[in-house]
């Protein structure tokens, strides 16, 4: 894995793009997994205090509905997918080009099948197979869920399909009951994108353009130190 990321580094080298350090976390989590796509405009359960065990504590930052403005601590005990709910997903936290081979993102994740909350704010590397081969997407799992199967990595994409929770985009954004585009699965060209609210369209254009419309691709994955530009967006994770 290691060899994987010096390849891909040495590939935006040659290029003369921006290549950050990726630093492996010895003795995290690795292997290989399937990836998914999603976007329910939930809170994501990471937002949670009672369940994050990282250095500082932080919980996952959510958002009023407007989708920039940050919730208040208060605002984070109850999700706009519930009757009521007041905090939403964040409207910034999707994923972004950084060069040709490489991307930040946020994702659902399980490593053991179903919730899977231990690993709340880590940051994983994937490493796409098949058509994909040689482009990479470094992760900070903001979520999982109960419909997760083990080392499944649900990716968050704005018109990504809303899934199990139908009422957040709703409630937020007027959006259709089964979201935009297929319940699951979403939509499906990059023109669709354009159905969006302006702040997500870039994050949903993300499939189409840097995964070039690869359904679902296999990875590998690796655990890394979470980079500054990931944790400033959602305040939780380590910086060392």
């Amino acid at each position: 894995m290691k060899l994987i990321i010096l390849v891909s580094a040495l590939l935006a080298y040659c290029h003369g793009e921006p290549s950050p350090t990726i630093i492996p976390i010895e003795g995290g989590v690795q292997g290989d997994g399937v990836t998914t796509r999603y976007w329910d405009c939930c809170a994501t359960s990471c937002a949670w205090d009672k369940i994050i065990h990282t250095k500082n504590g932080q919980p996952v930052q959510t958002c009023q509905k407007d989708g920039r403005t940050p919730s208040t601590k208060e605002n984070n005990s109850q999700s706009g997918c519930e009757v009521d709910g007041v905090a939403y997903s964040c409207s910034n936290q999707v994923a972004r080009v950084i060069n040709s081979t490489l991307a930040y993102g946020f994702s659902a994740a399980s490593f053991t099948g179903g919730v899977d909350t231990a690993q709340c704010c880590m940051c994983v590397l994937l490493s796409f197979k098949g058509q994909l081969a040689g482009k990479q997407l470094l992760v900070q799992v903001t979520n999982t869920g109960s419909d997760l199967g083990k080392n499944q990595f649900d990716l968050a994409m704005p018109g990504g399909g809303v899934g199990i929770f139908t009422l957040g985009c709703s409630s937020q954004w007027g959006a259709p009951e089964t979201g935009w585009g297929d319940r699951y699965g979403g939509v499906h060209t990059e023109e669709e994108c354009n159905q969006l609210p302006e702040d997500l369209q870039e994050g949903c254009k993300f499939r189409f353009r840097f995964m070039e419309g690869v359904p679902n691709p296999d990875v590998s994955f690796q655990q890394v130190q979470c980079p500054s530009e990931l944790v400033a967006l959602t305040g939780c994770g380590d910086l060392d």
